[in-house]
């Protein structure tokens, strides 16, 4: 059988950019107000918290649909990264109630996301001319 690494890298950037994308479309919806709290638990600006919309609906459709996938990549896997420190610290060595890893999700986004910074979207994409392809 012949390989068609272009085919699968576009179902893993469907794969990871739709789910991805439904959570932003929640916050959209209902607001940031919980991250906002998060931001000022730690210090931090909360106007931080509209961040949430470069990584969780920007960031995966520009990865579903093939435009500028390594930094899309980069601000989804900075994403994920960030809802690991700010949310999700207690969880690095629990399991979930099933036994597996209770940041296991939100690791393989970040990893997955992470690997189009180094690979580019393939050739099944809206733009693979620029640099940032």
């Amino acid at each position: 059988m012949k390989k068609n690494i272009d085919l699968g890298m576009l179902i893993t950037r469907i794969a990871i950019g739709f789910p991805m994308s439904v959570y932003g479309i929640s916050k959209l919806i209902h607001g940031v107000g919980f991250i906002k709290d998060m931001m000022a638990m730690h210090g931090l600006p909360t106007f931080f918290a509209y961040g949430v919309f470069a990584g969780e609906i920007i960031a995966p459709v520009m990865l579903i649909i093939g435009f500028r996938a390594r930094l899309a990549g980069m601000v989804f896997a900075a994403n994920c990264f960030t809802a690991t420190i700010l949310a999700q610290t207690a969880n690095i060595f629990k399991l979930n109630e099933f036994g597996g890893w209770a940041l296991e999700l939100l690791v393989i986004y970040m990893l997955v996301s992470l690997s189009f910074f180094f690979t580019g979207a393939g050739k099944y994409a809206v733009s693979t001319q620029n640099k940032w392809d």
